[in-house]
């Protein structure tokens, strides 16, 4: 008799071959990634053999009610997954209400589900958001929580840490924030779950490394997708996007261009283009051989810290604060020494990923209270911090990345009676144009 057992991350298929398999002489058995259950399941089952199926040990669970009325666009998501085998991606914009469509998904599966989210403050809200919209009974992994329940939330660090004992306990698996999935280690959770069922959640799931390619595999292809403009004003506030454009100070020109000058000539000398990602990464690999390509990159490093850096900024920056006085505002950088500068010189309250968590409640806490009227980051409220009394976002610096740009101004988005957003780019008159070029183009808007 054929026979599938579960084993720390993979399956075990006594009796015969199935696609995905390959024979482990240590156990004699044939051994399969436990993320091919579903489809080892459905071979056996179309080719008429009986099986004896072992593999899941279900969390158990009561039936589950969804104690909330999706939007017409949060719907026709739910219903795009169902209808792709209850597997895939949902791609809506931030404050679009993907958590509801996820709890949706929840309640018509009705059975086990683990969450997987990036950060400890999204495991809290989203526990939260089970509790209230399911009435059901959340566990955590993570943040030195190990409880599990019907419904369980994890972070992508202990989901990865302790996925060999999990992989079997849920038949959904959902991931918040996707994108994250595909780095290196974190493929590991979806790789070694036997969850029948997956859910990928993102506002975008492109990433510049290319290796997105690698969620149709871990979780299913793009199921549903909704660009920012089919929602402003009915679903998401109004907002306008402004361009700032302002000097390099003389010192901080004459550095830059000293900077620069060495990068671009190492390139020219070499006939080298930097036209794509790629280009760039066998850059890097170059700098461990060949010095002068190293001294190219610290010089091409040292010329953007200065112009993303710059303290033309600072004036800038005191003109918007003028101009929003009683606006809740959002200022993000790309590196914390901008944020200590612009904290201390405007005795706004700074968030970084050193500032610790009970503090960091406490300033999200009087922002949304209003006792706060700005806070500054470098990117750790890029994702998951739930603000929608702020109305103004000012970038002072940032990468080149689309969805590090469309996750800012999502952080603006959330609908409030009356409320129009507003994000300015200070960008300075150097090579952070083109940056400020390449996280704008092609986003539909």
């Amino acid at each position: 008799m054929i026979r599938l057992e579960y084993d720390r991350g993979t399956i075990l298929i006594y009796g015969m071959q199935t696609p995905y398999s390959r024979w482990d002489e240590r156990v004699g058995a044939y051994r399969s990634l436990a993320m091919y259950y579903r489809d080892i399941v459905d071979f056996l089952k179309a080719s008429n053999f009986e099986f004896v199926d072992n593999v899941l040990d279900l969390v158990p669970c009561p039936f589950l009610s969804f104690r909330a009325e999706l939007k017409d666009y949060q719907e026709s998501a739910v219903n795009a997954w169902v209808k792709a085998g209850k597997r895939g991606i949902i791609v809506m914009p931030t404050g679009s209400g993907k958590t509801f469509v996820a709890m949706k998904a929840i309640s018509i599966v009705s059975e086990a589900t683990l969450v997987v989210v990036p950060t400890l403050d999204l495991m809290d809200q989203w526990a939260t958001a089970a509790s209230d919209l399911l009435d059901v009974e959340v566990g955590l992994y993570g943040g030195g929580e190990h409880t599990l329940e019907p419904v369980t939330v994890a972070t992508y660090d202990t989901a990865y840490l302790r996925v060999e004992e999990l992989g079997n306990k849920f038949s959904l698996i959902i991931f918040d924030e996707a994108h994250h999935l595909p780095s290196p280690g974190y493929s590991h959770i979806a790789e070694m779950s036997a969850a029948p069922y997956r859910m990928g959640l993102t506002a975008t799931p492109e990433r510049s490394d290319g290796l997105h390619v690698e969620l149709n595999r871990l979780i299913g292809g793009v199921r549903y997708e909704v660009p920012i403009k089919d929602l402003v004003g009915r679903h998401l506030a109004e907002y306008e996007i402004k361009r700032i454009l302002v000097d390099l100070t003389p010192e901080e020109k004459k550095e830059y261009e000293e900077s620069y000058n060495v990068y671009v000539n190492y390139l020219k000398e070499n006939d080298l283009s930097m036209s794509s990602p790629e280009d760039f990464r066998k850059l890097i690999l170059r700098s461990g051989r060949d010095p002068k390509a190293r001294t190219a990159l610290l010089a091409r490093h040292k010329a953007r810290t200065i112009s993303i850096n710059s303290s033309s900024k600072i004036d800038a920056l005191a003109k918007i604060l003028e101009n929003h006085r009683n606006d809740r505002i959002i200022i993000f950088t790309e590196h914390n020494s901008l944020v200590y500068m612009v904290s201390s010189a405007f005795l706004i309250p700074a968030i970084t990923h050193k500032t610790p968590k009970k503090e960091r409640r406490e300033i999200l806490k009087k922002f949304r209270e209003g006792i706060y009227r700005a806070v500054v980051t470098s990117k750790v409220l890029d994702e998951g911090v739930d603000v929608p009394e702020a109305n103004v976002g000012v970038i002072l610096g940032g990468s080149g990345s689309k969805r590090e740009f469309i996750q800012r101004l999502g952080r603006l988005l959330r609908k409030r009676e009356g409320k129009r957003a507003i994000l300015y780019e200070v960008v300075s008159k150097s090579s952070e144009i083109a940056i400020s070029k390449r996280r704008r183009d092609g986003v539909e808007w």
